[in-house]
């Protein structure tokens, strides 16, 4: 990447000390905000019709009066610092909070880590006692971004903003695995700090997958980049950081590469398994909801923060809102399943030709696992996990149905139909600690296939039907979101009885989440952020605006149930 001052290039297989002259973004850190947006005013409301050739988009938003009156509540900082040095809140509160609250943020700033006396983000988790091979002194894009959400709505903006900065610094290296060379707009999958006794100077070590497991590149490191400099800029109104050349073409070249042609007959993004937060071979490989959900995400906050009137930034636009109609309707169309398409699909007749096929992935009604007849409910659906030629994987998926609520990939009817399934299965998906990352769990010879005989991912445990307290802040939004207030607080109180007594583990293990994962480390830093993210956007809904968007009237298609052809 090209920045005022130059910047060196090195390959991921090696770190390189940065040194304040080598790249200009520092400029960027003390430069004074343009204030244009108002906190509480939540949502971006910029349709894909006013996308139009002439780039003249509005800024603008607003929250609902659907929601009931609260307390206003920050995370409270009790006058702590962090060991970088950064103030935490002092707002006063009005009521007593969970004294759990106190213990959260404590562990939170534990976690700090930081590069040249700034804090730069959160590593994955502070407790160093196990003996496991995996690094845990790292600061995974994904994991830190639960950990930016609390310090943005604690009112400490400036972690947050070094994180998108050094990030951003990262993505203009030269990544190479092997003697293939990545993409311009990968974004690492993490990165570690390291003191080089040499030159006396910090140093940074990225990893683009080259280090990970099963050596799969992150395509989810990018989405959430977008979607966190997003947050920011709704979070402070600081307008100036996204519109900064920089970010414009970090942005660009994200996006970039997931829109090139190739040959692709869908607007879905094409994956290797491993590639998102389930980073083991778990069958997710095609067409995940996850990644689907993400880059959809994504895609609109990138449409709202490009700058039309470069060519450049114009362009980008007008390829986002074609991609952003497609998805749109594909994912609504296909992904969706409630009682009535799960009918519908049990009896598709195979073997369709032509453009009138209804049976259009000529998915085989045999191929429907029995479960998923028993977990359907009357009232309620969700997106399924996967759908490509000839396969439909029917697990159910949390972070990608939460993200497409807030992302409104979901339509508002197929929003509340999801929190209905949740109400619904309860015990299958949140059981005694929310909450599960997939439903239901693959064993016997489906687990030896599918995962290689994985003994992480056995069943009911880690990424196969583990429960994992981190997207405890993901449900907790879509229920804001969609007024389902009850489920957020239930679910979150049984989070305190067990997060702090059980040293706040990554995961659990068990059909109902009882016990405490067998390989899960302590003190593991998305699950404290998960858990303050989650009170904080309960006391506060106003903080919903800076992680969800309204959706966008334009992108609305009118939408026919498929049904299948009878003679």
């Amino acid at each position: 990447m090209e920045v005022a001052g130059g910047m060196r290039k090195a390959s991921s297989h090696a770190s390189m000390a940065l040194d304040p002259d080598d790249f200009d973004l520092t400029r960027l850190l003390n430069h004074r905000p343009r204030i244009n947006v108002d906190r509480q005013r939540s949502f971006d409301e910029r349709s894909l019709a006013d996308l139009s050739i002439s780039g003249t988009a509005s800024r603008g938003g607003g929250w609902g009066g659907y929601m009931e009156s609260y307390e206003s509540m920050y995370s409270p900082g009790g006058g702590l610092r962090s060991f970088c040095g950064t103030p935490a809140s002092s707002t006063r509160l009005s009521f007593e909070p969970h004294p759990l609250v106190f213990e959260a943020w404590d562990a939170l700033r534990r976690s700090l880590v930081c590069f040249r006396g700034q804090p730069l983000g959160t590593i994955a988790a502070v407790d160093h006692s196990s003996d496991e091979v995996l690094n845990y002194d790292q600061v995974f894009v994904r994991d830190f971004v639960p950990s930016a959400l609390a310090f943005l709505m604690n009112g400490e903006p400036e972690i947050v903003k070094n994180f998108l900065l050094k990030t951003l610094l990262l993505q203009g290296w030269e990544k190479r695995i092997d003697r293939f060379k990545l993409g311009e707009g990968a974004m690492p999958a993490s990165f570690k700090v390291l003191k080089d006794p040499k030159r006396g100077v910090d140093r940074l070590v990225a990893d683009f997958g080259e280090s990970a497991i099963g050596r799969v590149a992150p395509v989810d490191s990018g989405f959430w980049w977008i979607i966190l400099l997003r947050a920011y800029t709704k979070s402070t109104g600081d307008l100036s950081l996204a519109e900064s050349p920089e970010c414009q073409k970090g942005i660009r070249l994200i996006m970039n590469q997931c829109l090139a042609e190739g040959f692709d007959t869908f607007p879905t993004l094409l994956c290797a398994d491993g590639c998102c937060m389930i980073d083991r071979r778990m069958g997710v490989y095609g067409y995940p909801i996850e990644i689907q959900a993400l880059f959809f995400m994504a895609l609109r906050c990138a449409v709202l923060m490009l700058k039309p009137d470069a060519a450049e930034g114009k362009e980008t636009m007008e390829r986002i809102a074609t991609r952003l109609h497609a998805l749109s309707y594909h994912m609504r169309s296909y992904f969706w399943l409630d009682f009535q398409q799960l009918n519908d699909v049990y009896r598709y007749k195979t073997e369709e030709y032509s453009h009138t096929a209804v049976n259009k992935f000529n998915v085989i009604p045999e191929s429907i696992p029995d479960w998923v007849f028993d977990f359907m409910p009357s009232r309620g659906g969700y997106f399924v996990g996967n759908v490509s030629p000839a396969r439909m994987d029917f697990r159910w998926f949390a972070l990608g149905n939460f993200v497409a609520i807030l992302a409104s990939l979901a339509t508002p009817e197929q929003s509340a139909a999801i929190m209905d399934l949740v109400e619904e299965r309860w015990e299958d998906l949140i059981g005694e600690m929310p909450l599960k990352i997939s439903f239901p769990a693959i064993e016997a010879h489906e687990w030896q296939i599918v995962t290689g005989c994985d003994p992480k991912n056995t069943r009911w445990s880690y990424h196969n039907g583990g429960s994992w307290p981190v997207l405890l802040w993901l449900l907790t939004a879509a229920c804001v979101k969609t007024g389902r207030l009850k489920i957020a607080r239930r679910a979150i109180e049984l989070a305190e009885a067990r997060l702090a007594r059980d040293g706040w583990p990554e995961y659990y293990d068990g059909k109902l989440g009882r016990y405490v994962g067998k390989q899960a480390r302590k003190l593991q830093t998305w699950s404290i952020a998960g858990y303050l993210v989650a009170k904080m956007m309960l006391e506060d809904p106003s903080h919903l605006g800076m992680i969800s968007l309204e959706e966008d009237k334009a992108m609305k298609p009118v939408l026919k149930r498929s049904a299948s052809w009878t003679v």
